[in-house]
């Protein structure tokens, strides 16, 4: 059905977002539920799958840790590993005393999905209903009362044999804009139920805050005893704005994905929309700002998509400044800072080394290292870095003592560790070995072992030195990051960059060769001088 213009005059003429910050006087100070949908739309992202052991640590780290109010698991009868998957999860939670907060997607399809959810322990039918004329009629190839007449069947079901329900209205943004009639004879059809919460979808990603704010306006107006929350999808990269249009209109529940995962351009990304609820608008939620990393970690792990480093909150470079002049702002006086601060979110700000790096970048990560040069010092220092940042080469604070040490000498930067020698090998159905020679605080050790794959032996055979020969602990690595520049041949050099888990610190080392397995060599290297500093 085409819009009219009587619609078309009044998209154009839309209420304006309320809007408030924090300590700025919002009129907003209600808490906002968060259901989180990592597991259910968030695994309809392609390529993605979550093992059920995946899905039980995501589940328990989102409920236990990060503290979302609800999360959605999975859609019912779609396969016999999933309904494994969320049987886990609820035995769980029913231990936890979290089984109320788990939900599972269904179908208007009879008794078929509320069998399907009893039979895992869940409790909680996000029931799926049809929120546009278009798609109830060319879809279900029924009309409004016949799919009411349905809803209100399983509804009665499910609570007879205990499940809760709250309906999805699929495709509510395209209804509410070209059938609003149906949209409301729907809601109408379905008062006088013990349905919990009314979910509002943009399920094509189609609305942008203005239409967001006035249609949920709406909505709430014409029901006022109604819970509802919205869904965004982000295709128009408007899903956090409209979560923020939303909220700030009288929805109660926002829905978000961990990284944004979902169909398409994904979900709501759970760390923005909650900084922007709480930043922009002042609104209340459960989230524990600083388990937000973490979460994102591990889903990025689980599910192979990675975060891009400029991704809001949880990106790795977003709280690194890289133009000097930034760097001198904020040493003097905080000004390049925002409410983002890193500590909220259990990070720490960074200052990059590179070619616009300037003095006080240079100082500052110097300070971090207890680090001192003079003048002179300093001068050659940052201009070796701009140097090697002309050449596209990534500098981290870690890098920083070897540069010292290979321009000014410093004697602070000695390298404690030194690779003597090594050999690695490969042969086809055969484990690869390594054999080496370190000099630790110049004592010599002399290691061999064997491993998944020939950095996997290098690693195991220097850490059976320090476990077993120095008695110490040996950091763990976390992340492995392999790079050439772009356009690069195989002749071309290889960056990697390598991050460890050390004593609750983070290192991360790179290493620079024509050979993959020298530059990682490298970075180990510099790992195991930067933690002899400690011992």
């Amino acid at each position: 059905m085409n819009r009219t213009d009587k619609d078309l005059h009044q998209t154009n003429h839309l209420t304006p977002l309320p809007c408030g910050g924090v300590g700025g006087g919002s009129a907003f100070s209600r808490t906002i539920e968060i259901m989180d949908t990592t597991l259910r739309d968030g695994e309809q992202t392609s390529g993605v799958s979550f093992m059920p052991h995946e899905k039980l640590m995501i589940a328990r780290t989102l409920l236990e840790r990060v503290g979302v109010d609800r999360i959605e698991v999975a859609s019912a009868r779609v396969s016999e590993g999933e309904k494994q998957a969320v049987a886990s999860i609820c035995k769980w939670a029913e231990r936890a005393g979290k089984i109320d907060r788990i939900e599972v997607l269904g179908f208007c399809d009879g008794t078929t999905s509320v069998d399907w959810l009893l039979s895992t322990g869940c409790r909680h039918l996000n029931l799926l209903c049809k929120g546009s004329r278009r798609h109830c009629e060319g879809q279900l190839r029924k009309s409004v009362e016949e799919h009411i007449s349905d809803i209100r069947g399983v509804v009665a079901y499910a609570t007879q044999k205990g499940v809760n329900v709250n309906v999805y209205l699929e495709d509510w943004s395209n209804g509410i804009k070209d059938s609003a009639d149906y949209v409301f004879a729907l809601m109408d059809g379905l008062q006088n139920t013990p349905i919990e919460r009314y979910m509002l979808p943009d399920t094509l990603g189609v609305l942008n805050p203005m239409q967001v704010s006035m249609y949920i306006g709406q909505m709430a107006a014409r029901y006022p005893e109604a819970h509802f929350d919205f869904h965004a999808h982000n295709d128009y990269d408007l899903a956090v704005a409209n979560a923020f249009a939303a909220a700030s209109a009288g929805c109660m529940g926002i829905h978000t994905a961990v990284n944004g995962l979902g169909e398409r351009a994904g979900n709501a990304p759970l760390a923005s929309v909650q900084a922007v609820l709480a930043d922009q608008a002042g609104f209340e939620t459960h989230v524990n700002e600083e388990q937000l990393g973490e979460i994102s970690r591990l889903v990025e792990t689980c599910s192979g998509i990675v975060v891009p480093p400029n991704k809001p909150i949880v990106g790795e470079n977003v709280f690194t400044q890289v133009a000097g002049v930034h760097a001198d702002g904020d040493n003097k006086a905080g000004l390049y800072m925002n409410d983002l601060l890193p500590e909220r979110f259990a990070r720490k700000r960074e200052y990059a080394l590179g070619k616009t790096s300037g003095k006080a970048n240079i100082l500052k990560n110097l300070e971090e290292l207890g680090l001192e040069l003079s003048s002179e010092e300093t001068r050659i220092v940052t201009e070796r870095i701009i140097e090697l940042g002309d050449k596209k080469e990534i500098v981290t604070r870690e890098d920083l003592p070897f540069i010292v040490s290979d321009v000014v000498r410093h004697a602070t930067a000695d390298e404690d560790v030194r690779l003597l020698s090594y050999v690695v090998t490969t042969a086809y159905g055969l484990k690869p070995m390594a054999s080496l020679r370190l000099e630790i605080h110049g004592k010599t050790y002399e290691e061999q072992a064997h491993g998944d794959g020939q950095f996997d032996a290098f690693v195991r055979a220097i850490r059976h030195i320090y476990r077993e020969k120095l008695g110490r602990e040996f950091p763990w690595l976390v992340n492995y990051t392999v790079g050439i520049p772009p356009g690069g041949r195989t002749d071309a050099l290889v960056q990697t960059a390598i991050t460890w888990d050390w004593q609750d610190r983070v290192l991360r080392t790179r290493g620079l060769d024509a050979d993959q397995m020298g530059a990682a060599i490298k970075a180990v290297i510099k790992m195991l001088n930067l933690i002899e500093k400690d011992y």
